[in-house]
Parts: C-alpha cells; structure tokens; sequence
C-alpha cells in the first residue's frame, strides 16, 4: 500500500487537527498560518496528499478551501487550508478570536481524482456512487467540486449534480459533449469523532 491511499490513524488524525487549530490561532495572531515542517512528521504526513478544511459552527458552515491536486504534504495542506478556511472564504467574514473555541474543524483527505467516462447525462448519473463520490464537473472556464459529505444535503444522483453544475456556474439542466467529470472518495475526520 502506498502513502497516498493508506488510511492515518488516530494518532496522525490528531495532529492534523491540532495543526488545524494552530494555523486558525496563528492567523489570528500573526495574519499568516503556521508554519510547519514537513521533516518534523512520519512519513504518512509528509506525503503529497490534496485536502479540505471545513469549519463548522454551531452545525452551520463558517468556512470550506482545499486542493483537488496534492501540491504539498498533508501536513501542510492541513496548515495552509485551515488558515484559508478560516480568513479567505469570501462567502464570509474572517474569524475572530472570540469564535475560535466555538469552531469544530472537519479534515477531508482526498484521493487522486480519477476521471469518470460516459455517454450522456443518464450514463453519468447510474455511475455516481451516493454517499461516497466527491465528484469535480468541468467544462471550459467552469469548474466545480462537491465533497462526498455533500450528499447528506443532496442524497440523489440527479440533484447532487445539478447542484453542482450551479456551483461551477451553469444552468442545473446544462449539458454539453464537452463535459467533463471525475470521480474522488476521502477520509474525513472531525474532532467531535476524534474526541469522543
């Protein structure tokens, strides 16, 4: 099994989310997020792995950035995309400092996206996998991605994906030969689970 599908345990899964949480409080102190070495973790931290950080308050969304590609170690994924999703989600007002206790900080790991081959709109929907496809829509300048978590919002093929046609901003019927989907699972983890 290589680094990049093998799952982290408990013990790998709390130092990214205290690395999370370090990165937030960095932010809010020094305006850039923490700064970590890659050299200072094993080695299933230090693989190239692509990451969400989700940050939950009060059970409604505060903050969601990540990379669909791996470009740099899961450790500095983590760091680099809780201080994102914590200061520079434009859908809203950066953090403060009196909120930092209140956020529960959910970590998606995710695989290499692999691309998903079909005929038409009916093709692609029997192929998605509910519950656990994150999926990535793609056509020309529009793009688009939504989370396997995504689908307790959205439990059908058809409204997950016109959903996520209007999140790449296209019309939810939009269809085109030139369409392209590809397919991600991930290992997500939340400190709620990692504590209780």
């Amino acid at each position: 099994m290589s680094s990049t599908d093998q799952t982290l345990d408990n013990q790998q899964r709390r130092i990214l989310l205290d690395t999370a949480r370090a990165s937030i409080r960095t932010g809010l102190e020094k305006g850039h997020p923490l700064v970590v070495d890659p050299g200072d973790y094993d080695e299933a931290l230090q693989a190239q792995r692509a990451t969400f950080v989700t940050l939950n308050k009060q059970g409604q969304l505060r903050g969601c950035i990540g990379h669909l590609e791996a470009i740099q170690s899961l450790i500095e994924d983590v760091a680099e995309n809780a201080f994102s999703a914590a200061f520079k989600d434009t859908r809203f007002s950066p953090v403060t400092s009196s909120e930092l206790d209140q956020l529960e900080i959910h970590i998606s790991v995710l695989s290499p996206p692999e691309p998903v081959a079909f005929s038409s709109e009916e093709d692609l929907l029997r192929q998605i996998r509910p519950g656990k496809d994150g999926l990535i829509l793609q056509d020309g300048y529009y793009r688009g991605t939504f989370l396997p978590s995504v689908w307790e919002q959205l439990p059908s093929p058809e409204e997950f994906l016109a959903h996520l046609k209007i999140k790449a901003g296209l019309p939810p019927n939009y269809w085109s030969d030139s369409l392209q989907v590809s397919r991600y699972t991930t290992e997500s983890f939340s400190e709620s689970q990692i504590l209780a």
